[in-house]
């Protein structure tokens, strides 16, 4: 993990509340309200690592989404070096999104399976910069390097490649605008258990050469265990305790984060 710290947090959210209206059930009724989120606030200092664990429905995703700007919040702040997200234009957005960048959970049905390696790595240099096809091709073998994979793949489609791989290509195409932040949905979680500790330690060597924070949304503490500098336990849309991950397996406080933990106690060895 990585030990660099600062005084000014590069991402900040405070008080991030959503709710959703699902249809009216009574015509001249309210329409009834999902509260995905209430009230929640963390920061990620740059050059670490914050885990945001809970299950299905908890709100965690919903977490990624607003800290992606890809949702708005119906109240509260996300900041990126001090710069409200959701209050930028849309192309003052187009040109912070080089800073942060998402891993999605499915590295096949992430990835375009019309379009080669290259244009796959490199689509983010379309989007935000005026890039030569040229440097985007030499930007888009130097995120493959970076990640394991050789030039030689820039030609290839998703399906020649494995699961691992694929995720690697997502992760090589989450560097190429050399992002600050990368908020990573779940990375592992459609990989083979063989290969999720590959992933998981090759994000740990991107982060010490580049100095990239992560925010990792996961369903397993034990994952974020091997990533994350702390970790942030959400239920119900809300964080009901945080703390490091040697803290949380060693005393955790909150009944749900100990239910967490059993899952991972009792899962078979491998």
């Amino acid at each position: 993990m990585s030990t660099t710290t600062t005084n000014t947090p590069l991402l900040q959210v405070t008080d991030l509340v959503r709710h959703y209206a699902l249809p009216r059930e009574k015509l001249l009724g309210p329409p009834p309200t999902v509260k995905a989120l209430n009230g929640v606030s963390f920061e990620v200092q740059a050059g670490r690592s914050v885990g945001i664990v809970g299950e299905s429905g908890s709100g965690k995703s919903t977490i990624a989404r607003l800290v992606m700007a890809l949702d708005k919040p119906t109240s509260g702040s996300v900041k990126l070096e001090g710069r409200e997200l959701h209050a930028l234009s849309r192309d003052e957005l187009r040109t912070a999104r080089r800073d942060f960048q998402m891993v999605f959970q499915d590295p096949y049905g992430s990835l375009d399976p019309r379009q080669t390696v290259a244009r796959i790595v490199a689509e983010p240099l379309e989007a935000l910069a005026q890039v030569s096809k040229k440097e985007q091709r030499e930007r888009a073998a130097e995120s493959l390097a970076a990640v394991g994979l050789r030039p030689t793949d820039l030609d290839k489609y998703p399906h020649e490649f494995s699961g691992g791989q694929r995720q690697r290509i997502a992760i090589a195409r989450a560097l190429i605008t050399r992002p600050k932040l990368i908020v990573a949905d779940e990375p592992v979680s459609a990989l083979d258990v063989s290969v999720q500790a590959q992933v998981l330690n090759l994000m740990q060597d991107l982060q010490q050469q580049f100095g990239i924070s992560y925010l990792l949304i996961s369903h397993d503490l034990a994952v974020v265990n091997h990533l994350c500098d702390e970790v942030c336990v959400v239920f119900k849309g809300q964080i009901v305790e945080r703390g490091t991950p040697q803290e949380l397996f060693a005393n955790a406080q909150h009944p749900y984060t100990r239910t967490l933990l059993g899952a991972v106690l009792q899962a078979p060895a491998h």
